[in-house]
């Protein structure tokens, strides 16, 4: 049933990982994410901070419906979310052109002609950022800048009103990720979009996102406005990992 107000419901979500032994029994399932429970709200852009190893990417995996849980709900009130990566030289195929693999998920789709299909892709490229000139470049001609926007524009491609950011400025020197931060929330504006932005760096985080939930091994400690959990953190790995930001 659709939602007015959020894109994604997560309730007392528990999930891990089977371990593969034949016949170990009970100890076969070791369980990463424990009693997990937020909402993404429409329009929101909501952080999630960690130390490596805190379940950040298990948590995505079950977002994604890679992962089923082991107990709780997660209702998605839009289609599934796309994801865009750290590293889009790794994700985007190096043998074809930007404009290709921008089109790619509407080819699988099947239900656009090919001018309909060149159409949207042009359009997409262009509310990006890349260039014309830029449409038959193959990611290893392209900047690290112009490969995330390729990303994201492939992410977007089918129209999508909720995405999933896993460090996708972490590879960036800093003048470069501005500029996606920019794009970032330019998009999210023109398209009326939601993230969920992980990120392991709180400065980046506290200048993109509305609210912001601290995860460590595998438990929610600590979730709120951004204002509220920067300036006033309840957890003492909050507090660690602000001062680590420093």
């Amino acid at each position: 049933m659709a939602s007015p107000d959020k894109v994604l419901e997560v309730s007392h979500v528990c999930g891990g990982y089977d371990n593969g032994r034949l016949f170990s029994g009970k100890n076969s399932y070791r369980e990463i994410i424990h009693d997990a429970s937020f909402t993404v709200s429409y329009g929101e852009i909501l952080g999630l901070v960690g130390e490596s190893g805190s379940g950040k990417t298990t948590l995505t995996r079950l977002i994604l419906g890679l992962l089923p849980p082991r107990s709780g709900q997660i209702t998605h009130y839009t289609k599934r979310p796309q994801i865009v990566f750290q590293d889009p030289y790794s994700s985007l195929n190096p043998a074809y052109s930007a404009e290709w693999i921008v089109e790619e998920p509407l080819r699988i789709f099947g239900k656009y002609d090919a001018a309909e299909r060149k159409r949207r892709v042009h359009e997409m490229l262009k509310k990006v950022g890349i260039p014309r000139d830029c449409y038959a470049a193959r990611p290893g001609e392209l900047s690290g800048g112009q490969r995330q926007r390729i990303a994201i524009a492939s992410a977007l491609i089918q129209r999508p009103r909720f995405l999933i950011l896993d460090e996708p400025v972490s590879a960036l020197d800093v003048t470069i990720q501005a500029q996606i931060l920019f794009l970032l929330r330019q998009l999210r504006d023109d398209l009326d979009l939601s993230y969920l932005f992980i990120s392991h760096d709180l400065n980046v985080v506290y200048q993109l996102c509305d609210r912001v939930m601290v995860m460590q091994h595998g438990h929610i400690v600590e979730q709120g406005t951004v204002d509220e959990v920067y300036d006033h953190p309840t957890q003492e790995y909050t507090r660690h990992l602000l001062e680590a930001a420093l």
